[in-house]
């Protein structure tokens, strides 16, 4: 690994071993800390959306294993307007150990890896969102152990999430069943991608526009916001076109008595999720939000630790 911009580009022992290692990491920290083998790195964040979870993850593992980081707002980079993406890449480079980068374009991500000197991770791009999908991974295996043969349904929009989840579920043998409107279903090509890894592993994708026929048998339902941002002006029209796509108590009654349920945050209460549901004892929403801590921690070490291309 040199960057960490999808989970399609990882082979499944890599995954495992992030996975692995964000389990060691977890425990590391729990028992009183975690050794700091990132002294003196310091982590560029740049940002082209805000985030909550993303920025204090990222910075609080970068704590957690003796580095820092920096936050870098949209107004002071401007990609690509006040600067060539190229040049932000190449002066990033000089300065800090690691670039980490929340961005609406995924080409953006990819010309920050090609001129970059040091690793750089995909904190969201409109492709995918491969921390969120590391992080929710993490959470299935901690809860469910084996993740063979489990079946994740996502209940939604297409996107981003959706994507990473289709890549590292059928990585891991998983069975992925995507569920969305008609005309809001992940983009054919990454149906086809994650086909190719499923045929690999043994597991099955979906492609559905029927919620409950989806969850059945599911060991996770998985939902996310109806609109993402960038498409605040479709929001009205995709509440219309996304009615029946609620995760509310009876979807969860049709899937597996012990299944978990997932979000990546933030929700929109009372629209994909209900309160009960969120809140309720088959939610993993809290669990999975921390997670993001411990699997990025695994990502940092991986490529910025003492033998990385970072290093």
């Amino acid at each position: 690994m040199k960057h960490f911009l999808s989970i399609a580009e990882l082979n499944t022992d890599e995954l495992w071993n992030l996975l692995q290692l964000a389990h060691d990491l977890k425990a590391e920290w729990k028992a009183g800390g975690n050794d700091p083998i990132l002294k003196g790195k310091v982590l560029g964040m740049l940002f082209q959306k805000p985030s909550l979870r993303t920025r204090v993850s990222f910075e609080v593992g970068m704590v957690h294993l003796g580095g820092s980081a920096m936050y870098l707002s949209p107004n002071e980079i401007q990609l690509g307007k006040r600067e060539t993406t190229a040049d932000v890449a190449r002066v990033l480079s000089r300065y800090v150990q690691g670039i980490m980068a929340r961005v609406f374009a995924h080409r953006d991500i990819e010309e920050l890896a090609a001129y970059s000197d040091v690793p750089v991770i995909n904190g969201l791009s409109g492709y995918n969102h491969p921390c969120q999908a590391l992080g929710d991974v993490f959470t299935a295996w901690e809860k469910l152990g084996d993740l063979a043969g489990r079946k994740l349904a996502f209940i939604g929009d297409g996107n981003n999430v959706a994507n990473s989840l289709l890549f590292a579920g059928t990585k891991l043998g998983m069975d992925v069943t995507v569920a969305s409107p008609a005309g809001y279903e992940p983009h054919p090509g990454v149906v086809r991608l994650a086909r190719g890894f499923a045929a690999e592993s043994g597991a099955r994708v979906e492609v559905s526009n029927v919620p409950a026929d989806a969850v059945q048998g599911a060991d996770v339902i998985y939902t996310d916001v109806w609109a993402s941002m960038g498409q605040e002006e479709e929001a009205e029209l995709r509440k219309r076109r996304f009615v029946g796509f609620q995760v509310n108590e009876a979807l969860v009654a049709r899937a597996k008595p012990e299944a978990i349920v997932m979000h990546c945050l933030p929700a929109h209460r009372g629209e994909e999720i209900t309160d009960a549901v969120a809140d309720g004892p088959q939610s993993a929403l809290f669990d999975e939000a921390e997670n993001r801590l411990h699997a990025q921690k695994a990502v940092l070490a991986t490529l910025l630790g003492p033998r990385s291309l970072g290093g």
